[in-house]
């Protein structure tokens, strides 16, 4: 069997717009139904959703059928963790809060089989090798993994130039809301200064040849992003989705306490 390609490292490499939708509901169930819609990419939370490594395992089944790719973030940097959320069969990680190029480093360290890092080989206990049907798994896994590390701090923002030239990262995402906060404007990453720290992350970025991702639920947060540079794009969080379709279906029929608007991401 052939190393399984990764379809969303594919469609980095073509350079046109990824839409996506975090996945949080921490269910194959939510997530397959999520994937049927036609979003490019799912974000499986792994950071504030209530998620193990089997949920996730659980998310990656179910999504597996459709078009949707998935990208899986971790919880933090633990390298052990990084090691049992590969061998389930993530191909795409995103690791929140990088705030230098000896952190990145030492994720791309965490990704590699030696003598390129550090990745316990599991062999025929792991989905990732399609338990050991796949051929020269040991020496190829790197081909079909995409490493996106989150800028998401003040701290990141100043490194981001040697964040996005550590050799293995391929991507790097941007956070609003933590980036916001660490700023000293809480929820509000539409703030001139935060937003100013994004443009400035976007640039460097680009300069280093990475693409660029972002969470943007608001269209027009979305639409200014895109026209910065960002390329995914994630314009939908599936409880947030769930929760605003319920309280408008339920407004046509009774009067509702005004709803509090969030600008947040």
């Amino acid at each position: 069997m052939q190393l399984p390609t990764n379809p969303f490292k594919n469609m980095l490499i073509k350079r046109e717009p990824m839409w996506g939708c975090w996945a949080g509901f921490a269910t194959g169930y939510a997530a397959e139904i999520i994937a049927n819609t036609g979003f490019d990419w799912l974000l499986i939370d792994g950071e504030h959703a209530p998620n193990t490594v089997p949920t996730i395992l659980a998310q990656l089944q179910a999504v597996a059928p459709y078009s949707s790719a998935p990208v899986v973030r971790s919880v933090n940097h633990d390298p052990a963790l990084i090691k049992q959320l590969l061998d389930i069969g993530t191909q795409t990680l995103m690791v929140p809060m990088v705030e230098s190029a000896e952190q990145a480093a030492a994720l791309v360290r965490a990704t590699r089989y030696p003598p390129h890092g550090i990745r316990g080989v599991g062999g025929g206990l792991v989905r990732a090798t399609r338990w050991d049907g796949v051929d020269d798994y040991l020496n190829k896994a790197h081909e079909s993994l995409c490493l996106i590390v989150q800028v998401e701090s003040p701290n990141g923002v100043e490194q981001a130039e040697a964040i996005a030239a550590t050799d293995g990262v391929d991507a790097v995402f941007i956070g609003p809301a933590d980036l916001s906060v660490g700023m000293g404007y809480p929820g509000n990453p539409g703030h001139p200064d935060v937003q100013s720290a994004i443009q400035k992350v976007i640039k460097t970025v680009h300069a280093a040849g990475k693409p660029v991702g972002i969470l943007a639920p608001l269209e027009e947060d979305a639409r200014r992003y895109q026209a910065l540079g960002c390329q995914f794009i994630a314009v939908g969080i599936d409880i947030s989705l769930l929760r605003q379709g319920a309280l408008a279906t339920l407004a046509r029929y009774k009067e509702l306490p005004s709803q509090p608007t969030t600008r947040t991401y």
